[in-house]
């Protein structure tokens, strides 16, 4: 009996594998895709693992090797329901109808001919693998060729992507190959949405102004920033050359590094978040002790302006690739964003401050609380990010020819921003000049001299009649 029972496990471990499983989700998935407009016709070259294929069983030979004669008859269908069926495309606001499924194959692990898109055509028209090949079916690729008809391949051409049902962290690494032979790459994580592969400036500039709205009111740092500017000086016409100062630095920096003519060492990004944490805890504690001005309030968020503009430079580069050839534009779409996302911040906080200060607290006492607590939090940011800038190794760089040059391009970079803070000191006069009369209101319509919210009141004159 025994006997039997081991013949019987023995015959149904034969037959089991004979095709692979419906199996769970894959863990990480990377996409490579080829779009090239050609003529009448905009060809698709897709290459996606063959385990992302779910709800397919391949047939299996052996202790799970794919079965590449008899899986062929599978991979069209596959390659239909999963991949042309998982993105749209656009030729200008016009949906152009399913791609047809010209060409698959089964490719090794190591095979690299989606290099290039004429290596990788190239390879989908070769004989496929030997039937004999001994492979896991979970460790090969399915290489697709779709073509879709369009009206021109000079057309400006959109792609909606939607990938992420493929696995679990899904990556899709796309290159458009436009006719007179430029490769545009593009990188994305899931589903991205609509991705215009040669936008206009207008839907760059568009695209680059939600980013910068969105990215500002998603930044803890630069709202507890823009927070501790805010609190000693409530009035528009106040902060508006602080404001201002802050804008015009970040912007100077964020375009520097669009540029690459930031430094590129990896002890950089860390050294810039802690440098952001840092200039939060002086913020607040000049706060805190009452040692500032309007004039020197600008002046300080000016000079952190500089770093909290690579901060945005770190946020922006993987969103770069979707500016086409407005570079420019998208960096100045971007600026606009962060300041109208600033603008919103503002008119909500400061009457919320002005209620604070009226009904809760005195504004001196109100002012010290608020900066303990934002120096609280952002002495910890720097102590948090300072302990992973200390893990880099620090080495002084190589006297040469390249180090002169980068030498020279930034002497040249500080002369271009004294001249820039020099012209931005005389408007700042200027504007003081002409704001001053006004500013003799108090907050409540009444007359009355102006304090500067570190300046003590003048005592009064005991012989002169109240």
């Amino acid at each position: 009996m025994v006997r039997m029972h081991r013949l019987l496990l023995a015959a149904l471990g034969l037959f089991l594998p004979c095709f692979a499983l419906a199996h769970d989700i894959p863990n990480d998935v990377t996409v490579e895709m080829f779009v090239k407009p050609e003529g009448q016709h905009v060809h698709v070259l897709v290459r996606v693992p063959l385990k992302a294929m779910r709800d397919i069983s391949f047939p299996l030979r052996g202790p799970g090797y794919l079965d590449i004669a008899r899986a062929g008859a599978l991979l069209p269908g596959a390659a239909k329901l999963w991949i042309a069926g998982f993105f749209e495309m656009y030729e200008g606001n016009h949906l152009l109808p399913n791609p047809q499924v010209i060409a698959t194959r089964i490719s090794l692990p190591s095979d690299f001919s989606f290099g290039s898109y004429e290596s990788a055509i190239v390879h989908l028209a070769s004989p496929p693998l030997s039937d004999a090949t001994d492979v896991y079916w979970d460790q090969t690729l399915l290489d697709v060729l779709l073509d879709t008809p369009v009206q021109s391949d000079r057309s400006r051409f959109s792609i909606e992507p939607r990938f992420a049902r493929l696995g679990l962290r899904v990556t899709t690494v796309l290159r458009l190959v436009l006719p007179g032979g430029e490769t545009r790459a593009f990188e994305f994580d899931g589903d991205p949405g609509l991705v215009r592969l040669d936008p206009r400036w207008h839907q760059a500039a568009l695209r680059f102004v939600d980013l910068g709205f969105l990215h500002i009111l998603d930044g803890t740092d630069h709202l507890l920033f823009l927070f501790c500017l805010v609190i000693p000086f409530r009035r528009l016409r106040a902060l508006i050359p602080v404001v201002t100062a802050f804008t015009l630095a970040h912007s100077i920096t964020l375009i520097a590094s669009a540029y690459n003519l930031a430094p590129d060492f990896l002890w950089f990004p860390p050294l810039i978040e802690t440098l952001i944490a840092a200039s939060i805890v002086y913020m607040a504690l000049e706060n805190i002790v009452g040692a500032g001005s309007v004039e020197r309030r600008w002046m300080i968020a000016f000079g952190f302006g500089l770093v909290h503009g690579f901060g945005f430079s770190f946020a922006l580069r993987q969103s770069l690739q979707f500016s086409g050839t407005h570079l420019l534009t998208s960096l100045l779409s971007f600026n606009v964003g962060v300041e109208l996302g600033q603008l919103l911040v503002l008119l909500l906080l400061i009457p919320v401050l002005q209620l604070f200060f009226r009904y809760a607290v005195t504004e001196r006492m109100g002012t010290i609380i608020l900066s303990a607590i934002v120096a609280h939090t952002a002495w910890h940011w720097m102590l948090d990010r300072g302990s992973v800038l200390r893990r880099f190794q620090w080495a002084w760089p190589v006297l040469d020819a390249a180090l002169l040059a980068t030498v020279l391009r930034w002497l040249m970079f500080f002369v271009i921003l004294g001249g820039i803070l020099w012209l931005f000191q005389m408007a700042s006069r200027w504007w003081t000049e002409r704001t001053r009369p006004a500013a003799t209101e108090s907050m409540d319509g009444t007359a009355g001299p102006l304090l500067s919210p570190m300046e003590p009141a003048t005592p009064m004159d005991p012989g002169r009649p109240n």
